[in-house]
């Protein structure tokens, strides 16, 4: 299921639609597991908060794949509990009315959570061959899924100065990242369209980044996990918004 408590780290990456079982969804659970050594992703989360445990995990997948679907799955392991799925979200709603698959991934805000969210981020995207992504403490998503405008009528500022962005379905491309996190995944495509990284405005940033085996990169904006109460935090993220104001479709690449 999405983390939505604020004792968890929210991650959420934006890929192309699937087509038919091309075999993403079940490479980003191999690839989850292979990023953290001793994580399962053995059970699956029923309509009514239930586990199930899965003989054939990846059959189980591979069906829901089939159909365009993610069934919700959870970790076997229940001091160290990740969940994952995912679901497709209709053109009309997409940049560029081009429709995607969105995966969705919740572990916990502790300190093996925090030491695993950048490794499961690049899992998660690079398997999943995501345009972007990111991974953010539940209580800072919440703030900053509060920028967007999804209504002309919205009058309503965003909190703690944070900029104002466009609704996704008002966005030019999908490579064009829609908001900022606490650990960002950006594509070789996504980067090129946000100018990233020019070694001359971009050296902290890249103090803080790795490039992926796709031509991606992993960029971290703070190192502890983004607590927007610390002004230190905030002024982080309102400096990365002002040096990419492409993100959210604030201005044309």
């Amino acid at each position: 299921m999405p983390a939505t408590q604020r004792n968890q780290i929210s991650m959420i990456v934006y890929a192309p639609a699937l087509a038919g079982d091309d075999g993403r969804t079940l490479a980003v659970v191999h690839g989850m597991e292979r990023a953290r050594p001793g994580l399962r992703i053995g059970m699956m989360i029923s309509d009514e908060g239930q586990l199930i445990p899965l003989a054939d995990r990846d059959g189980a997948v591979a069906r829901e794949s089939s159909r365009g679907e993610m069934p919700p799955l959870r970790s076997t392991d229940d001091d160290f509990r990740v969940s994952v799925t995912g679901w497709g979200i209709p053109a009309g709603l997409c940049p560029d009315g081009r429709a995607q698959f969105e995966f969705h991934v919740a572990l916990p805000l502790s300190a093996d959570g925090i030491a695993a969210a950048a490794v499961l981020l690049e899992a998660v995207a690079e398997n999943g061959r995501a345009f972007w992504g990111h991974a953010t403490p539940v209580s800072a998503a919440w703030d900053i899924a509060r920028q967007t405008k999804n209504l002309p009528g919205d009058l309503e500022s965003p909190p703690r100065g944070l900029p104002v962005i466009k609704s996704p379905g008002a966005m030019s491309s999908p490579e064009i990242p829609h908001r900022l996190g606490w650990l960002n995944y950006w594509s070789a495509a996504a980067a090129g369209a946000i100018g990233f990284p020019d070694p001359a405005r971009d050296a902290e940033l890249l103090s803080r980044a790795r490039r992926t085996a796709s031509g991606g990169w992993v960029v971290r904006l703070t190192d502890a996990p983004l607590d927007l109460d610390s002004s230190a935090h905030l002024d982080a993220l309102l400096r990365a918004y002002e040096r990419f104001p492409e993100i959210g479709g604030r201005s044309a690449p």
